[in-house]
């Protein structure tokens, strides 16, 4: 079974570089798995920059909802770098939320009106789908590294969307980090170890 490492921070803490060095310090094929869907120029740009970061000794893995599906493609890596959960849980609720609405389709316009943001995907679910990413991880032999952002520190989101979202990122953070040997926190490019491990390394 796979060495399961967490690293969570908010934004811009330096997470990915973190991880990035961490992998690279492991011996064996490496290999990325990119979660995030190429949605315009900007995401493009910072795509082509952790490319460029990560150079030429990385296999990647582009996948933005069989996350469980490219962990198991990743078989015989030494290790592999998933960046970053979060996405994974945006594009997941996206996709259920799609399919809800088409299932609902114009049936529903005439309707009594539900709780906001009623459709899509449940905590529960959410759970469920990181609890396959953990059994995917069972069967690799090396390290596997998730990035994921706190997204649950700053403000209370003022839409119903936003909120579920927030929620689902949360969940998915907690059942990782059970499953995982040891969750590192970034906090202005500092490391600290909060699971397992030494306590504290610079990043």
């Amino acid at each position: 079974m796979a060495e399961i490492v967490l690293v969570t921070g908010g934004s811009r803490s330096g997470k990915s570089r973190y991880a990035q060095e961490l992998a690279e310090s492991i011996a064996g094929k490496r290999t990325f798995v990119a979660t995030c869907p190429v949605v315009d120029e900007e995401m493009a740009e910072r795509i082509r920059r952790h490319q460029r970061a990560r150079g030429t000794g990385w296999i990647t893995l582009e996948e933005a909802v069989d996350l469980p599906g490219a962990l198991r493609r990743a078989a015989g890596s030494g290790v592999v770098l998933v960046d970053c959960l979060t996405l994974w849980v945006n594009n997941l609720l996206y996709e259920e939320t799609l399919r809800s609405d088409r299932a609902e389709g114009t049936a529903a316009v005439n309707a009594p009106a539900g709780p906001a943001g009623s459709s899509g995907l449940s905590e529960d679910e959410m759970e469920a789908r990181c609890r396959e990413v953990l059994r995917a991880c069972a069967d690799l032999p090396g390290t596997v590294i998730f990035v994921t952002n706190e997204v649950g520190m700053g403000i209370v989101p003022d839409n119903a969307l936003s909120r579920r979202f927030r929620d689902l990122a949360g969940r998915c953070n907690q059942v990782v980090a059970r499953g995982a040997d040891r969750v590192v926190l970034m906090v202005s490019g500092i490391a600290a170890m909060i699971k397992g491990g030494d306590s504290r390394r610079d990043g």
